[in-house]
């Protein structure tokens, strides 16, 4: 019999969204990302042999993880390694809502909550810094060269603005932000969009980098909005951000289809939100209450969910 078996513990990490700024960000621009308040659960407890992994899309030891979870493998031996403990003796839940290549940045999410809870469960002291790295090592699993911005803002719990190779700080904002996120059932292409946007940029450079250009200025204004609590202009921001992402063909039929649902729905401002090519666009609404009668107008249109929330609070709603 185990003794240890009632040793447990929990990390948890909520997902995130890039308000504005993606693709761009690739080219040096800066960007904005906010938590999402999709979370994913770690339940870390003591286990009588080698480590046990427990999850929707994978159950078994985690030497024989399949391919798409070799970077959590990864991570859960490099902090064991920062923790001086053995890889063995400890089973691992995982408990997601967040769902996968929705641009969400569902890997980093699984990656910080396994972290926080084997910390957690060696009842050692984890810091931000720490985190991002040892998180960082499976995101090279899952997107080759990850910029970084899915773990910082995952890690924070306020807007961050994230530029490529330059500190990253956190955005406050003096009023509350209505978000709405709608999901169009489809895995986003983000290496076809990234693929899509080289090839324009190839082909016709002055064009593509003008967009870039429009793209890094509305980022620099939406800081600006954010800060002023300048709501409207915010949102007006967002639409223009998602023409530009249009033009450089990274939007598609549905995702501009729910975008321009949200807008006869009273949003501020909507836009596709991630690499596209699927995934998900989000609204800024007026209000509670706007953000519901936006997300129910989107389900109506043929996304596959929808989800709102407030800045403050951080409660996750459903039409």
């Amino acid at each position: 019999m185990n003794t240890k078996s009632t040793k447990s513990a929990v990390g948890e990490a909520h997902s995130k969204l890039i308000l504005v700024g993606e693709h761009a960000v690739v080219y040096g621009k800066p960007a904005i990302a906010i938590p999402f308040p999709l979370k994913v659960k770690a339940v870390t407890t003591s286990y009588s042999g080698n480590i046990m992994l427990e999850s929707s899309i994978y159950t078994g030891f985690i030497e024989n993880v399949p391919m798409k979870m070799q970077g959590i493998s990864a991570c859960i031996r490099e902090a064991l390694n920062k923790l001086n403990q053995p890889c063995y003796g400890l089973r691992i839940l995982i408990d997601s809502e967040v769902p996968s290549g929705r641009g969400l940045g569902s890997s980093a999410a699984v990656a910080i909550a396994i972290v926080r809870s084997l910390f957690s469960f060696f009842e050692e002291e984890l810091s931000d810094e720490a985190l991002f790295y040892i998180v960082q090592i499976s995101e090279r699993y899952a997107h080759g060269k990850p910029s970084g911005i899915d773990t910082a803002s995952e890690i924070s719990e306020c807007p961050i603005w994230f530029e490529k190779g330059k500190d990253i700080f956190t955005i406050e904002s003096t009023k509350t932000l209505f978000i709405v996120v709608g999901d169009t059932g489809r895995v986003g292409d983000t290496h076809t969009a990234v693929g899509n946007v080289r090839k324009k940029y190839d082909m016709e450079p002055l064009k593509v980098q003008k967009s870039l250009d429009e793209i890094g200025k509305v980022v620099d204004s939406a800081r600006s909005c954010i800060i002023d609590g300048e709501l409207n202009s915010l949102g007006r921001l967002l639409y223009i951000n998602h023409k530009e992402l249009i033009n450089l063909g990274v939007s598609d039929e549905g995702l501009d289809l729910l975008v321009e649902t949200a807008m006869k729905a009273g949003a501020l401002g909507a836009k596709l939100t991630g690499g596209g090519l699927g995934g998900c666009m989000i609204a800024l609404a007026s209000s509670l209450e706007n953000a519901r009668l936006i997300s129910s107008e989107l389900i109506k249109a043929g996304a596959f969910k929808s989800w709102y929330f407030s800045s403050n609070d951080n409660k996750l709603y459903i039409p």
